[in-house]
């Protein structure tokens, strides 16, 4: 019988000491990411589930010796990022062994003839685009936990950054990629920048979460830094109008780097002294070489004047450039036992409008518990939009009370968005949070998620529960 002494002793004499830990500091922060459910636990006293130890590996050779060992022992493991992910796809517990990939953090290759640069997944990305920017490059990808997030977790749960309109979303900046199969095998998919050869494989790892087996190296693009940027703030009547004004500047190909689009109660928390009672704002961003911005926001200008657009000039875009990646909020809140939390989805143009209206209306009249809800568009595409969801509640301060109003905000959301055909997730991974409604939201081709994993993970080690439901959760 295997047990966990010797699962560690068989550990260290892979790896060595140095690479395996039991440390119990280490192994409560590593205990959960920043899912805010269990941040609400752990501040009305919850215990958390903690794994059996910690392993640090610092190359692919020993990632592949791990998962070869993990798989040969069918022991369950969860690879673990920067810790920044919401949905809870770093959950483990005493019979687990957690992988964290922060020593994997070099810089393997910057190409500046094929505008790429290459690196181990465990790199902080906003430490990777100061190496960037240092050189008069940009990764043109800055999602807002840029300063905690890894380039693998950020690749791992499918992320967009806050200028995704321009430059795209995670799944198009990746050029290739190295992994290692659950099996311990080490694939590599090589940087060319187009293929026709077959399914897009990097796609498999690509929004996988760790289930598949764990990436360990990347290869993004880079841009060269753009040379001058134009910006601009308006008043609109309403959300409607608001969404109608995007949709018109992205159907005639107008794409500037940053459209967001915040509901009149977002608008006023942070803008209310430029703006009418009722108005929701829209903030944008055009950026290029030299001459592009200032074409482009001529024409974006026009367009929203002719919707009826107020103009309010730079400054809240500048105010919005300042502060938008503090998350104080979230820690504030949560660890004082109030639910705060965001969930983003996306849909239509035809249908996210109605997303937005019965989300704000029903979860007001329908979860009493619930303080706040508010709204905003902050990543465009030709075909639609998303609604990203800001809202408070509060709970009783027992774990079964928190759980209750907790699932029942998002069971609506969920629901509400399914029923308007909208996708339940945009950018933040399923993780275990989403894993319940993933059957459905994928309908007839859930199967091939399900044969995806029973394949690439045979024996059902990795990151069990995430992504796919484990029995019963659904």
């Amino acid at each position: 019988m295997t047990t966990s002494l010797s699962i560690l002793g068989e550990l260290k004499d892979l790896l060595g000491e140095a690479r395996v830990h039991q440390d119990p500091a280490l192994l409560d922060e590593r205990a959960t990411d920043t899912w805010p459910l269990k941040l609400v636990h752990k501040a009305i006293g919850e215990k958390m589930d903690a794994p059996l130890c910690v392993v640090q590996p610092k190359n692919t050779d020993e990632v592949s010796t791990l998962l070869t060992f993990l798989h040969e022992k069918g022991i369950a493991a969860v690879p673990y990022g920067g810790g920044s992910g919401v949905t809870g796809g770093a959950q483990s517990n005493e019979k687990t062994v957690l992988i964290d990939m922060g020593e994997m953090q070099d810089i393997i290759h910057l190409d500046e003839e094929n505008l790429t640069v290459t690196t181990q997944p465990g790199i902080i990305h906003g430490q990777l685009e100061a190496y960037l920017n240092s050189l008069g490059y940009i990764s043109g990808h800055y999602p807002q936990s840029i300063d905690l997030a890894q380039i693998g977790g950020l690749v791992a749960t499918r992320s967009a950054g806050q200028f995704s309109t321009k430059y795209g979303n995670i799944e198009e900046l990746v050029v290739g990629l190295e992994a290692v199969l659950t099996t311990g095998e080490i694939i590599r998919i090589k940087n060319v920048p187009r293929r026709s050869t077959g399914p897009d494989l990097r796609q498999l790892f690509i929004g996988s979460e760790g289930t598949m087996g764990i990436i360990t190296e990347v290869t993004i693009k880079i841009f060269p830094k753009p040379a001058d940027r134009w910006l601009n703030a308006y008043g609109i009547a309403n959300m409607r109008e608001g969404l109608q004004i995007i949709q018109a500047f992205m159907r005639e190909g107008w794409n500037p780097a940053v459209v967001r689009l915040h509901d009149p109660l977002g608008a006023k928390r942070k803008y209310s002294d430029v703006l009418n009672d009722g108005e929701s704002i829209l903030l944008l961003l055009s950026e290029g070489p030299k001459g592009y911005a200032a074409t482009e926001g001529q024409a974006l200008d026009q367009i929203i004047r002719d919707g009826g657009g107020r103009s309010l000039g730079a400054k809240p875009v500048e105010q919005w450039l300042e502060h938008r990646n503090d998350t104080q909020e979230l820690k504030k809140y949560t660890s004082q036992g109030i639910i705060l939390d965001t969930i983003e989805v996306a849909a239509n143009w035809e249908n996210i409008a109605i997303i937005y209206e019965q989300v704000t209306e029903r979860l007001k009249n329908e979860v009493p518990e619930v303080v706040l809800i508010t709204g905003h568009s902050s990543h465009s595409y030709p075909q639609g939009t998303n609604m990203y969801f800001i809202l408070a509640a509060n709970a009783p301060r027992d774990a079964e009370g928190v759980e209750r109003v907790y699932w029942s905000i998002w069971s609506k959301v969920m629901e509400i968005t399914l029923e308007n055909n909208g996708t339940i997730g945009h950018h933040h991974g399923i993780g275990r949070l989403r894993a319940p409604w993933m059957r459905e939201e994928l309908g007839s081709s859930y199967q091939l998620l399900e044969r995806l994993k029973e394949t690439l993970d045979p024996r059902e080690i990795m990151n069990i529960g995430t992504l796919l439901p484990e029995e019963g959760e659904e």
